[in-house]
């Protein structure tokens, strides 16, 4: 009896050996297939892939690069009416290529809670140790013509502002009032897409209408 099972585990162990090999495929008895042959038509010349040596690499990377910059988007702000037009101009009878465009922007205005004006350095001196004793916060002026003062918090729009006011008032501030330290304005961006090593130089042409303004990348 031992003597047949083991004569059945050798015959068991060939039958499994043969179906793992393939050999009995043609009976219909063949193990799942995991490997993918086709991927090995698709290779585009493998034999011409090695690994570099380190020196090679160093060899490599100290080769010069090209020195072209690849096309980027340019824009210059801040235009008013007359220069957006004589740039518009300009760009339409000039040969500076590129895509162009101008856009229009707001810069909204601005409120401020305002201190001053003051007869002397001293006195406004004076008003900051007052506004300091009451742990409140100040900020310097943006508006030359509201020089000597202090501002107490700048808003975007008149009722913050008012609001901001009435608070302070209850934390012991009395000469404050509300002003309008800036206006809102108006005014254009001149963008061009995709500046190449092409229209680059060209965008120096534009420089006397620009007064001292630079292009810059777009965000």
């Amino acid at each position: 009896m031992l003597r047949f099972f083991v004569l059945l585990l050798v015959l068991a162990n060939g039958v499994y050996l043969a179906w793992s090999q393939g050999m009995l495929t043609a009976w219909g008895f063949a193990p799942a297939l995991t490997r993918e042959p086709e991927r090995l038509a698709q290779q585009v010349r493998p034999e011409a892939i090695r690994v570099l040596r380190a020196d090679e690499v160093r060899r490599i990377e100290a080769m010069p690069q090209a020195a072209v910059k690849a096309s980027e988007c340019l824009l210059v702000g801040g235009l008013d009416d007359a220069k957006s037009a004589a740039l518009r101009q300009s760009l339409e009878t000039s040969q500076v290529g590129g895509a162009w465009a101008f856009e229009s922007a707001s810069e909204p205005g601005r409120w401020i809670v305002y201190m001053g004006k003051y007869p002397s350095a001293q006195a406004l001196a004076a008003k900051r140790s007052e506004l300091a004793a009451l742990n409140l916060k100040f900020e310097p002026l943006n508006n030359p013509a509201l020089e000597p003062g202090l501002s107490l918090g700048n808003y975007a729009s008149q009722a913050d502002a008012d609001a901001a006011l009435a608070v302070l008032a209850k934390r012991g501030v009395r000469t404050a009032k509300v002003l309008q330290e800036r206006a809102e304005s108006k005014s254009w961006i001149l963008k061009f897409a995709a500046v190449d090593d092409a229209v680059r130089p060209r965008l120096d042409e534009l420089k006397p209408l620009l007064d001292g303004r630079a292009f810059r990348a777009c965000k």
